[in-house]
């Protein structure tokens, strides 16, 4: 073989860039393949599947509706004895069902946040 002949077949710096470059991206992409393929291995052995029987099934009265209602703060009294109330006298619940149970409209001329360019409560 002559020298112009080495000259074709040799390798430029740019060449080789690439080329380690498309060698590293194989890597990754076949690490990531190994690694799918062992977590679906694992969660085939460990993770039960629930069978029919065992899913979620509609109750006998039919799907559960919504329920909208107006609630209110529940007023938090004091002891009798001035004592503070400790926290398994509290109620479950902060709110109650609000005697009115009408919804609330917006009213002209009471909108209008901070910062909004509204005109706020007047």
């Amino acid at each position: 073989m002559s020298t112009a002949t080495y000259e074709v077949l040799a390798i430029t710096q740019e060449q080789l860039n690439v080329f380690a470059a498309f060698m590293g991206g194989l890597v990754v992409v076949l690490a990531l393949i190994w690694a799918v393929r062992v977590g679906m291995r694992v969660m085939d052995k460990d993770v039960h599947h629930p069978s029919p029987e065992e899913q979620p099934k509609m109750p006998e009265g039919g799907p559960v509706r919504e329920e909208l209602e107006v609630r209110e703060p529940d007023e938090v009294v004091a002891a009798e004895d001035g004592r503070r109330l400790m926290p398994y006298e509290l109620h479950q619940s902060s709110t109650r069902t609000g005697k009115d149970q009408s919804r609330k409209r917006w009213a002209p001329g009471s909108s209008g946040g901070f910062g909004s360019g509204g005109p706020g409560h007047v």
